[in-house]
């Protein structure tokens, strides 16, 4: 697997001329076998040390080497960030707000450029109107899926499948579906106060057959109704 992604990552470099771009501090990226790092260092502090991701055989690793291919800054940026909190406050029980953050991108997140209306129908969890009445503002939409731990169970899709998708700091709502927009979003700050909605994937319009049937929104185990507000 991981001859095969450095293969790729050569290819990728040829034919766009930014293989540079696919860099850490120490060096071009280089991907690892799984048994790389050293016992009792951090994957990512690893990673930001030597330019080099340990990767085994899977799918859950394969599509994170797809992403470090495809989205260079961001996955830098998410790195540089998970390695500075461990150097600042060593690996314990708990990684703490913003690496539990991090990782929840990383793994799980999600990118959205909409229209403002599906941002406040998403942000209100008004499924009938997010997915039903302004269906057809999702012509105007694009969705990324970033995490390479959802790609890997979209593998074989069910209805359950939620992303966590990243808001921009700011007063807009949407990132531009490109990699430098994407790391220029990762802002520790933001990151920490845990700016993400979720979204059941297969509920977009065009992205699972089912949900062209009005009912696919009623199951209230997988498009759950907003929380009600502490007091």
């Amino acid at each position: 697997m991981a001859a095969s992604l450095a293969r790729g990552a050569g290819v990728a470099a040829v034919l766009s001329g930014q293989g540079a771009d696919i860099a850490l501090p120490t060096g071009p990226l280089r991907f690892a076998p799984p048994d790389a790092a050293p016992p009792g260092e951090a994957y990512e502090a690893f990673i930001f040390r030597t330019a080099q991701v340990p990767t085994r055989d899977n799918l859950h690793d394969f599509f994170n080497g797809l992403a470090w291919l495809h989205f260079p800054h961001a996955k830098r940026r998410l790195n540089a960030l998970q390695a500075a909190e461990i150097a600042r406050a060593g690996i314990g029980a708990t990684r703490g707000p913003l690496r539990d953050a991090l990782t929840l991108f990383d793994e799980n997140g999600a990118v959205l450029d909409a229209p403002q209306a599906l941002w406040a129908a998403l942000l209100a969890r008004d499924w009938q109107r997010l997915f039903v009445r302004a269906r057809a503002l999702w012509r105007e939409a694009r969705l990324l899926v970033f995490g390479h731990a959802l790609l890997e169970k979209l593998v074989a899709p069910r209805k359950s499948l939620t992303a966590h998708v990243l808001w921009a700091p700011g007063a807009l709502r949407s990132i531009a579906i490109e990699d430098a927009a994407i790391a220029a979003a990762l802002e520790p700050a933001h990151l920490a106060g845990k700016p993400f909605a979720p979204l059941p994937v297969l509920g977009v319009p065009g992205w699972w057959p089912a949900n062209e049937a009005p009912d696919f929104y009623d199951d209230a185990t997988v498009f759950r109704p907003p929380r009600s507000p502490r007091h």
